[in-house]
């Protein structure tokens, strides 16, 4: 009896804080990498609202398609501006549509996803097929109609891609309570009489902060590279607003002339995307209760 008790106890502990898990498992290889390149990305955006080398919407005429030098580290595009401080100053336009992006997906999703695993079977199974249909329209192809409606702007591409990124974070999520509710911790807290927001806070949101974690990566990746996929085709910031993709969609023209000039905007998203789906690799492997052999 007392090693059925203390198995019990050990099953259905409550998890672990962050700060156990770090002291246990240290610093991971992905999160380094992956910590380095999002902060290297947030050091930018925030060094962009005090000091840029240049004006980023500056033109300059006598010098287009300028070469690196002293007075343009990166040199400058085809209507002459300076290309360091506007991929400095596009750096704010990734995080900002990435993070309302989240905030938005997440909103919608994690409730829709939870209360779909707790309701009955008829009802939570209707509503994912109603979810299902919303996935399948593509956030790209509804960030354009939205553009079409109201013009391009942030605030379109944010809710238009938060809105793409929600019927795949219920669906996650759903899975993810699922599991969770079959845990003997869950079962006992049911037959005590606790009731669904309980199960909710206590023990459902916790145990899936991993897969929270990840998810919350990938829709900044994938915000990011929509945003750039927006900008270049004229739907995304309007200017005079820098952004990198934007910048690819003026520096095409002069592809062979200054490649450069879509060279460092396009290493710009590159490092953000790859950056963010790295931490988000490394926080899963060290934050996701499955993944913890001591439990």
């Amino acid at each position: 009896m007392s090693n059925d008790r203390a198995a019990s106890v050990t099953t259905s502990r409550p998890p672990l804080t962050n700060g156990q898990h770090v002291r246990r498992r240290g610093g991971t290889p992905l999160v380094i990498a992956g910590g380095t390149l999002v902060s290297l990305v947030l050091v930018m955006a925030i060094v962009s609202l005090m000091w840029t080398p240049q004006d980023p919407t500056a033109t300059d005429a006598v010098n287009r398609l300028a070469s690196p030098s002293a007075t343009h580290w990166l040199g400058t595009d085809g209507l002459g501006r300076d290309i360091a401080s506007m991929v400095l100053a596009g750096s704010r336009v990734p995080l900002m549509v990435g993070l309302g992006t989240v905030a938005v997906g997440f909103t919608i999703g994690v409730p829709i996803g939870i209360v779909a695993a707790m309701t009955d079977r008829g009802a939570g199974m209707w509503l994912m097929r109603g979810n299902d249909i919303l996935q399948a329209f593509p956030a790209l192809l509804l960030a354009i109609v939205l553009a079409a409606v109201f013009g391009p702007s942030t605030l379109t591409a944010v809710t238009a891609l938060g809105l793409g990124l929600a019927p795949g974070v219920a669906r996650v999520v759903r899975s993810g309570t699922l599991q969770v509710l079959s845990r003997e911790y869950s079962l006992a807290a049911r037959a005590a009489g606790r009731g669904p927001l309980y199960l909710a806070v206590r023990h459902v949101l916790p145990n899936i902060r991993g897969i929270l974690i990840v998810q919350a990566s990938v829709g900044f990746a994938i915000a990011i590279l929509a945003e750039a996929a927006l900008s270049f085709l004229g739907l995304g910031t309007p200017p005079p607003a820098a952004s990198w993709g934007r910048m690819l969609q003026d520096g095409q023209s002069v592809l062979q002339i200054a490649p450069l000039t879509i060279l460092w905007p396009g290493m710009a998203v590159a490092v953000a995307v790859l950056g963010f789906n790295l931490l988000g690799d490394g926080l899963r492997d060290r934050f996701d209760p499955r993944m913890d052999v001591t439990r």
